[in-house]
Protein backbone atom coordinates (compact mmCIF):
# COMPACT_ATOMS: atom_id res chain seq x y z
CA UNK A 1 0.00 0.00 0.00
CA UNK A 2 1.37 3.75 -0.74
CA UNK A 3 2.27 4.81 2.20
CA UNK A 4 1.73 8.84 0.71
CA UNK A 5 -2.18 7.54 0.24
CA UNK A 6 -2.33 5.81 3.80
CA UNK A 7 -0.95 8.68 5.75
CA UNK A 8 -2.89 11.30 3.42
CA UNK A 9 -6.37 9.52 4.53
CA UNK A 10 -4.95 9.29 8.07
CA UNK A 11 -4.17 13.13 8.76
CA UNK A 12 -7.03 14.05 6.67
CA UNK A 13 -9.44 12.21 9.69
CA UNK A 14 -7.44 12.68 12.58
CA UNK A 15 -8.91 15.36 14.48
CA UNK A 16 -12.43 14.49 13.12
CA UNK A 17 -15.43 12.55 15.36
CA UNK A 18 -17.06 9.41 14.75
CA UNK A 19 -19.96 10.79 12.64
CA UNK A 20 -17.40 12.54 10.58
CA UNK A 21 -15.48 8.91 9.79
CA UNK A 22 -19.11 7.45 9.61
CA UNK A 23 -20.39 10.12 6.95
CA UNK A 24 -17.55 9.59 4.75
CA UNK A 25 -17.70 6.01 4.55
CA UNK A 26 -21.41 5.94 4.16
CA UNK A 27 -20.93 8.60 1.52
CA UNK A 28 -18.16 7.06 -0.76
CA UNK A 29 -20.25 3.94 -1.03
CA UNK A 30 -23.18 6.06 -1.97
CA UNK A 31 -21.38 7.82 -4.24
CA UNK A 32 -19.96 4.84 -6.27
CA UNK A 33 -16.98 6.92 -7.01
CA UNK A 34 -13.93 4.87 -7.63
CA UNK A 35 -11.58 8.09 -6.50
CA UNK A 36 -12.97 6.78 -3.02
CA UNK A 37 -11.91 2.95 -3.31
CA UNK A 38 -8.61 3.55 -2.07
CA UNK A 39 -9.50 5.64 1.41
CA UNK A 40 -11.86 2.53 1.95
CA UNK A 41 -9.33 0.21 1.11
CA UNK A 42 -7.29 2.04 4.02
CA UNK A 43 -9.84 2.08 6.28
CA UNK A 44 -10.16 -1.62 5.86
CA UNK A 45 -6.74 -2.18 6.38
CA UNK A 46 -7.02 -0.55 9.61
CA UNK A 47 -9.63 -2.43 10.86
CA UNK A 48 -8.16 -5.84 9.43
CA UNK A 49 -5.29 -5.14 11.49
CA UNK A 50 -7.42 -4.76 14.64
CA UNK A 51 -8.97 -7.56 14.39
CA UNK A 52 -8.65 -11.14 16.08
CA UNK A 53 -9.31 -14.58 13.97
CA UNK A 54 -12.50 -14.85 14.66
CA UNK A 55 -13.56 -11.41 13.67
CA UNK A 56 -11.31 -11.79 10.38
CA UNK A 57 -13.18 -15.19 9.42
CA UNK A 58 -16.47 -13.49 9.97
CA UNK A 59 -15.11 -10.47 7.79
CA UNK A 60 -14.66 -12.55 5.06
CA UNK A 61 -17.75 -14.85 5.24
CA UNK A 62 -19.56 -11.64 5.07
CA UNK A 63 -17.40 -10.63 2.17
CA UNK A 64 -17.96 -13.97 0.24
CA UNK A 65 -21.97 -14.42 0.88
CA UNK A 66 -22.02 -10.49 -0.75
CA UNK A 67 -19.57 -11.91 -3.60
CA UNK A 68 -21.97 -15.15 -4.62
CA UNK A 69 -25.19 -12.66 -3.66
CA UNK A 70 -23.69 -10.47 -7.15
Amino acid sequence: MNSDIKDYIINNFKDDDISVIRDAIIDSIDSNDEVALPGLGIFFVMNWECCNDKEKDLVVKRIFKQIKKG
